[in-house]
């Protein structure tokens, strides 16, 4: 029988090495963050963790705190697709206010959450110091969340359950911001209850009725 040629050998694939090599960047950053803090981490210390060459990270970002946010964009997108929530909308079941609480207390979840809180504060303080770095936080992650609100502030509007002279944008942040200032500061703890009163007081108001 004549001899068969020699099968090549395979070639590796070098999308899914690379893809191997982001993963374990992110979750190297992710819980070097959470074990030393922001100020103690560096990409060789992210890159030892990893598994891969420091050159393997400049090559594709220029510092620490672009790995934290797209790790951390990373994370949350993950959590999203586990919980059936891609593409995701604030649910509408025509009560606005039980609607609003709801993701409300979704988000408080999330803040107390080591693994999403550690990852959080460190952008939200680096991103005040490193303006390029606060406008990637804003626009990749803060801004596509409260456009959610939006949309479902404007759904409101059109079931006459909130004015049409409403500016959905401003109204939103009379529940957003205070959590966010709470939370940030550590001027009170954050709860359900605190979320809940937050909805009542913008949909209602202060004043007497």
């Amino acid at each position: 029988m004549p001899n068969q040629p020699a099968s090549a050998p395979q070639q590796p694939d070098s999308s899914r090495r690379s893809a191997r090599s982001r993963r374990a960047i992110y979750d190297a950053a992710l819980a070097l963050v959470g074990e030393v803090g922001y100020p103690r981490t560096t990409i060789e210390g992210i890159a030892a963790r990893a598994g891969v060459g420091k050159q393997t990270i400049y090559r594709w970002w220029t510092s620490k705190a672009d790995v934290l946010l797209e790790a951390f964009l990373d994370l949350s997108g993950q959590a999203a697709e586990a919980a059936g929530q891609k593409p995701y909308a604030i649910p509408d079941t025509g009560d606005v206010a039980a609607d609003l609480k709801a993701v409300l207390r979704a988000t408080v979840d999330e803040l107390k959450d080591p693994r999403f809180e550690t990852p959080s504060r460190a952008l939200a303080a680096e991103g005040l110091v490193n303006e390029q770095l606060g406008r990637e936080f804003v626009a990749k992650l803060l801004e596509p969340s409260l456009q959610l609100y939006v949309e479902r502030l404007r759904a409101a509007q059109a079931a006459g359950q909130v004015r049409p002279e409403v500016d959905p944008r401003i109204a939103l942040e009379l529940f957003v911001s205070p959590l966010a200032q709470r939370w940030l500061q550590h001027t009170a703890p954050i709860s359900y209850e605190y979320t809940d009163t937050l909805v009542d007081y913008a949909l209602h108001g202060l004043a007497p009725r």
